[in-house]
């Protein structure tokens, strides 16, 4: 976070037809391992499950989320009317569950639930707050797959924070787009959205013709039905739910490749008038490429920007493969800083949101290494200009590592001191060692999940040593380190 389309009627050509038969299979598997989880001796109908956690446990979002099982993949089909605002849509959640389950929940704020099965039954709903919680007819066995289809619409909520931004589905003078860090995005669809559990997705969105919707990694088809268009997006590989996202409007799409062949397609607002020539956007290309360099492979198979006025939100966010930057503040940094993302947020995504630090020290570390190997400030430059801040500045007002609530998880030392660890990281072991450590730990965690536990233990086996003098000082350390 910082503070005209292809034609394409039929399947694109690179992957989808795996991609479908995957998903086919995963309906299969579900149907058979549900089938198998209702059936034991005599054909007896399972009863010996519990109902599934509320929450996932997160230290400043304890609801949400939820326990008991695993999501593999949503297949999200929405129907947006830009005029009334009003969104359809149905989710089908197909999942593997991780204990005996008798109920389980979902995430899901506001939105009137039409209706709901469990495997092809009818399953009963209770709604309480944020909290959807599904009692299927017959209990789940752990290690079942299974499959949910929730039928809901109404006019999406957005969530305002205490610090005043807002998050969720937001409304724009031609559309809408989806912004959902930290929990933004069951304003828009159910799910088990807490960043430990990541799916791949399909979302498909049908907008009035002339419209168009973007949302993360490939356009997988298209096709335009008396005066609809639908918009049909997959994403392959592991992405969590605060970084998916649709962005619905007038845009303008670019379309290239990097030299590694990874296609772009990014999208610009028509409304805007930003990037008149293509400085910034043009460069996208040359950045990936300098990104790949410092951290090792793309860990994703597209790639791209949504640049949007976005409601006149005053942040820009990570959304996976094609990061979403507001108008006004699209500008090379910032690209470099949610590109970043793509490894150290995205691909290496946070256990909780206590270990956000991961996220945003990385990426404004992105920054101050772009700059250093682009002509300007160095990154000790950029060390030394924070560090020589009085003892009261904001930037020394908590360790990274321990926001005191979860309005702190976006503070500024979670970015700025959360950067000058991974300097001090620098420091200690060297500039190769340093490159071959920031690369290596972008690849052993590839597509999973890494806690700052794991991030220090993993530095230190590196290093050789214990570098405790680091962390007591600056990753957990009260006040301005000396």
């Amino acid at each position: 976070m910082l503070v005209v389309l292809p034609a394409c009627s039929e399947s694109e050509g690179h992957g989808g037809g795996a991609s479908a038969r995957a998903g086919a299979e995963a309906r299969a598997g579900a149907r058979t391992g549900a089938d198998a989880a209702r059936t034991g001796p005599g054909a007896a109908v399972f009863r010996g499950g519990r109902p599934g956690a509320a929450g996932a446990g997160d230290p400043y979002f304890p609801v949400l989320g939820n326990g008991g099982y695993d999501v593999t993949h949503y297949a999200l089909d929405l129907a947006y009317d830009p005029g009334s605002g009003r969104l359809d849509g149905t989710a089908e959640i197909t999942a593997k569950a991780t204990a005996d389950l008798s109920a389980f929940n979902l995430d899901l704020l506001g939105m009137e639930v039409l209706s709901a099965t469990v495997d092809g039954g009818k399953a009963q709903v209770r709604r309480d707050g944020q909290e959807l919680t599904l009692r299927p007819r017959d209990h789940l066995r752990k290690g079942a797959v299974f499959r949910s289809v929730v039928r809901y619409a109404g006019v999406p909520e957005s969530i305002t924070h205490d610090h005043g931004w807002r998050e969720g589905w937001l409304r724009t003078d031609n559309g809408a787009v989806a912004f959902g860090e930290p929990t933004g995005s069951m304003s828009w669809f159910p799910g088990n959205h807490h960043p430990s559990d990541k799916a791949s997705y399909d979302i498909t969105v049908t907008v009035p013709k002339g419209v168009q919707a973007i949302s993360n990694g490939r356009l997988h088809a298209r096709r335009t039905s008396g005066d609809r268009t639908t918009f049909h997006w997959r994403q392959v590989e592991p992405m969590a739910g605060h970084v998916a996202t649709v962005a619905i409007g007038s845009y303008d799409i670019k379309t290239s490749r990097t030299r590694s062949g990874v296609p772009i397609v990014s999208a610009m607002d028509t409304t805007a008038s930003v990037d008149e020539d293509g400085a910034v956007l043009g460069r996208f290309p040359e950045i990936m490429e300098w990104a790949e360099g410092r951290f090792g492979p793309y860990p994703f198979s597209a790639a791209g920007l949504i640049v949007d006025q976005a409601a006149d939100v005053p942040y820009a966010l990570e959304t996976q493969t094609r990061p979403t930057i507001p108008a006004d503040i699209f500008h090379t940094t910032n690209v470099v800083h949610e590109l970043s993302h793509q490894w150290f947020g995205n691909s290496v995504t946070p256990r909780t949101w206590r270990d956000m630090w991961l996220n945003e020290g990385f990426a404004t570390y992105a920054e101050w290494l772009w700059t250093e190997d682009h002509g300007g400030p160095s990154a000790q430059d950029h060390f030394d200009r924070n560090h020589a801040k009085a003892a009261d500045d904001d930037e020394w007002n908590f360790p990274p590592a321990e926001p005191p609530t979860a309005s702190d998880i976006s503070g500024q030392p979670v970015y700025v001191r959360g950067a000058m660890v991974i300097h001090r990281i620098r420091q200690a072991v060297g500039d190769e060692d340093f490159r071959t450590l920031v690369r290596g730990w972008a690849l052993r965690h590839r597509h999973g999940h890494a806690s700052t536990k794991d991030f220090t233990a993993y530095v230190e086996a590196k290093a050789g040593r214990d570098l405790d003098s680091i962390w007591d000082s600056w990753l957990y350390g009260d006040g301005k380190p000396a």
